[in-house]
């Protein structure tokens, strides 16, 4: 996979997050290592979920991970914390606001007719 579609992989997976609940403003930086190297970052601000193919700076986490590891967690199929813990995944900064990743994730479950 190369690194422009792990961006739109995880562009596509955000896209209709409800970021309406996350106070103020987060900005996650994903360094992707292996296959599709480079970084990224997700930022929430104003209720809303950007993505874009750059560095963020001024981040407050930095997530480094293969692609399939950001790509599970953006789609909900990967815990954050269960792939911290076992080591899939590293983190620098403000964890405590790790957990709006896992809050963008969840995906509210389809009503049934």
């Amino acid at each position: 996979m190369t690194y422009e579609e792990i961006v739109a992989n995880v562009k596509a997976a955000y896209a209709d997050a409800d970021a309406s609940k996350v106070p103020g403003h987060v900005a996650f930086q994903f360094n992707i290592t292996g296959e599709g190297e480079g970084a990224f970052y997700v930022e929430i601000k104003d209720g809303k979920v950007h993505v874009e193919p750059y560095e963020y700076h001024d981040r407050d986490i930095l997530v480094t991970a293969n692609a399939d590891t950001i790509i599970g967690l953006a789609n909900g199929k990967i815990d954050p914390v269960k792939a911290y813990l076992i080591g899939k995944l590293k983190a620098e900064g403000d964890l405590g606001k790790a957990s709006f990743l896992k809050q963008l994730s969840d995906k509210p479950a389809k009503k049934k007719k």
